[in-house]
């Protein structure tokens, strides 16, 4: 049952992976670089959910994993103001 959960996080690592590369990819210059950046903060955000709570076992510690989550969530919108305002 439990390598069940981890293969399907890994899978989900893998596609978010390609998503955050594509993403990477498809930028060109201007307002489609702001969206593909934010696009991948929103990917990595994911990707971080995922390995806190499947592979270092949060899922069993709900109250743990609601602190990691608001921790990285609110890191997370620290670095998309910081890439949106223009000048830095």
């Amino acid at each position: 049952m439990m390598a069940d959960v981890l293969w399907r996080s890994w899978g989900w690592l893998l596609a978010l992976s390609f998503g955050s590369t594509a993403a990477a990819l498809a930028v060109d210059t201007g307002d489609a670089g702001h969206v593909a950046g934010a696009a991948i903060l929103m990917l990595a955000y994911f990707k971080a959910r995922l390995i806190l709570s499947h592979y270092l076992g949060l899922a069993e510690a709900p109250f743990w994993l609601r602190g990691f989550n608001l921790a990285i969530g609110l890191f997370m919108a620290l670095l998309l103001a910081l890439y949106l305002i223009p000048g830095l």
